[in-house]
């Protein structure tokens, strides 16, 4: 029986080891090698090296400067995600997918056939990073005109960050709105909305 003992304590030591110390650590290396901005949260930075966010959360961006991400039903808080829950025949879903498709046709300047679905409901999750390229190029003009720019040159910029279906076949291409605004600022500097003291 004691024999049996020492067999399990030397079983739960050795397994304490292996899979509660290396095994986990050998995972954290090779996330620090292969993967080092993934393991950091994919963070951007600033150039004076400020986080400006994550590419996995969306953030809000309203300024007329910017492009738009898609609703969200947990007002972009990452501590909290989660749809509505509101169904497709709940009167105050419908109420709020009119208001913001109204509010889209008058800011872009474009026809309610024109807008995605993807920019009057919020996602399941409400941080969605993403939208179509769809959505984005229909904000085009409203940018250019808020920056003083060529629509050309931020119809460009659009163009460098459309993302493909993942391997080519997974899902659909898709724009990072918070990669893309970062760029808008790099490219044609940083967004002021009639003031110096003009936010995101």
């Amino acid at each position: 029986m004691l024999q049996d003992v020492k067999r399990g304590l030397l079983f739960t030591m050795v397994t304490m080891v292996l899979f509660g110390g290396l095994y986990p650590m050998a995972l954290w290396a090779v996330g620090r090698v292969v993967f080092p901005a993934q393991a950091e949260g994919s963070l951007i930075r600033s150039t004076e090296g400020k986080v400006l966010g994550s590419t996995l959360i969306a953030q809000r961006f309203d300024q007329p400067g910017y492009f738009h991400p898609r609703p969200s039903g947990v007002d972009f808080n990452a501590a909290s995600s989660g749809g509505t829950n509101d169904g497709p025949s709940n009167p105050e879903h419908l109420k709020a997918v009119r208001q913001r498709l109204d509010a889209l046709v008058a800011a872009e300047g474009v026809p309610a056939s024109r807008v995605p679905s993807e920019m009057v409901t919020a996602s399941g999750g409400g941080l969605d990073p993403h939208i179509p390229p769809d959505a984005a190029e229909l904000q085009i003009n409203r940018v250019a005109a808020a920056r003083g720019a060529e629509p050309s040159r931020v119809r460009e910029l659009l163009a460098r960050h459309i993302e493909p279906p993942t391997l080519g076949f997974l899902g659909r291409a898709r724009v990072n709105v918070l990669e893309l605004n970062v760029a808008l600022d790099r490219e044609l500097g940083i967004y002021n909305a009639a003031t110096p003291a003009g936010k995101r």
